[in-house]
């Protein structure tokens, strides 16, 4: 009886904790983001440019860099709206509550703990997303979130939202309308293609679900965290995470993810043969094709304050076309940044309470996994841990790959060393422990776990 009394305790506990958050996180989103139509804006490798509809060939932002930014390539347009659709397509993971009850606890919400988990998931579905639907794609329903009748969102609220975007360019723009005949042309040669896309973009919000069935949900990765001395309801800092989403898709069963694998930068070092090695490791049926990685470098841009030095290398990095976030945020607040503008970084917010949508029902809204609204935070106002996430498809992109960020390393280091590098070789090579690809019954090395519990303690505290 008394242990059942206790439990009563912690789920009334958990729920008066759900009720202050979703009060608490439902209005994160009500704030106004200003843009400049003077600066280019970078989204995850693409560019924009607000001035003019025309095209934008000059990147200012990044003349000290030379010839290796000539080598980018960066697609620019001129279009609000294209930057709009490009920002909403990426997939949004927030707080949520009111899902199945995490094992081990009475907890079925996430408020208030869980933003570093959902910044590592909005990274790892962008590489998914570059993966099977690739950069150039965009959800087609993108601007017509504001006539969303789901439970998480209402028409008036997302409407203020998008005016408050518009607004803040201050200036307008004719929408552009093709003829019947042009749409029913497009529309006979895309149905297909669309229907595959749309198949993906539900596929990979299915894998982030709030159920413990969901491959890279929240209720998975706890169990994986646990074996690093994690619980439901701790901080996780960005390393950490890291470490959690590559045995959360090491471990993933569906045939779809067997194509994909992740690596972990080491003490902010790359590998090459151990990236090389997992890339041209068989699947689970037996074939030696070769798989795409997730490159995770954990690193940190200071000591105690973020050191603007980094500042430029930073905007490089979200310049790669190959680049799929940074999870980071500012002290006490996990955010993912996708891209700048000027001397200002671009994020989606996880610290927004939504309601639990079950992504096993077909058909599931789509809506609340799409931010409407971006955001912008001042670069020196970042905390100085975070992880850098690149996705290479082949091991020839993560040759091009390393040569062109080891470069730009090299360019924006004023010191003797570099945020991280890249060697040659297998990490056993430079005496450390045999590869994380060969573990079986531990989610870290005994090497791993040490560093891990130092970094625990050097990481800023999320709420």
């Amino acid at each position: 009886m008394e242990a059942t009394g206790t439990d009563e305790v912690e789920k009334i506990k958990s729920k008066f904790m759900s009720a202050w958050h979703n009060m608490k996180y439902s209005w994160v989103l009500k704030t106004k983001t200003y843009f400049s139509r003077n600066s280019p804006v970078f989204l995850l490798g693409k560019c924009y440019h607000f001035k003019t509809d025309g095209m934008y060939t000059a990147l200012h932002s990044f003349q000290s860099y030379g010839s290796n930014f000539d080598k980018i390539n960066t697609e620019i347009s001129g279009n609000v709206e294209e930057f709009r659709k490009d920002f909403i397509s990426r997939i949004w993971l927030t707080y949520r509550e009111e899902f199945p009850q995490i094992k081990g606890s009475a907890l079925t919400t996430d408020c208030g703990w869980g933003c570093t988990l959902r910044t590592g998931q909005m990274l790892l579905a962008q590489g998914l997303m570059l993966h099977f639907l690739g950069r150039a794609w965009v959800w087609p329903d993108a601007l017509d979130i504001d006539n969303s009748d789901s439970e998480s969102w209402t028409a008036h609220t997302v409407k203020k939202l998008t005016a408050s975007f518009e607004a803040s360019l201050t200036a307008e723009r004719e929408p552009k309308i093709l003829s019947n005949h042009h749409q029913g042309t497009v529309r006979r040669h895309c149905d297909d293609n669309e229907k595959r896309n749309e198949f993906y973009h539900r596929k990979i919000i299915s894998w982030f679900g709030d159920s413990p069935l969901a491959a890279f949900g929240l209720h998975q990765l706890i169990e994986y965290g646990k074996k690093s001395g994690k619980i439901a309801g701790d901080w996780y800092g960005p390393a950490v995470v890291a470490h959690i989403l590559r045995k959360a898709v090491e471990e993933a069963r569906d045939p779809e993810l067997q194509g994909v694998t992740v690596y972990v930068a080491q003490d902010c070092t790359v590998y090459s043969s151990d990236v090389t090695d997992r890339q041209c490791s068989c699947m689970d049926s037996g074939k030696a094709a070769t798989k795409a990685v997730i490159i995770l470098v954990p690193v940190r841009l200071g000591g105690e304050r973020t050191n603007m030095d980094y500042l430029e290398f930073v905007k490089g990095i979200l310049s790669l076309e190959y680049c799929v976030g940074i999870i980071g945020g500012k002290p006490k607040q996990s955010y993912y940044f996708a891209g700048f503008q000027d001397d200002s970084l671009i994020y989606m917010d996880p610290h927004y309470c939504q309601s639990f949508v079950d992504v096993s029902i077909k058909d599931f809204p789509l809506e609340s996994f799409h931010c409407p609204s971006p955001k912008k935070m001042s670069f020196k106002k970042m905390d100085p841990s975070c992880t850098i996430g690149f996705y290479c498809r082949t091991v020839q992109d993560f040759e091009k790959a390393s040569e062109e960020i080891t470069k730009m390393l090299k360019s924006s280091s004023k010191e003797k060393y570099p945020l991280f590098t890249f060697v040659k070789g297998h990490s056993r090579d430079y005496d450390f422990a045999s590869s994380p690809l060969h573990e079986e019954n531990h989610l870290f090395a005994e090497d791993e776990k040490k560093r891990l519990k130092r970094i625990s303690t050097e990481e800023f505290v999320l709420l």
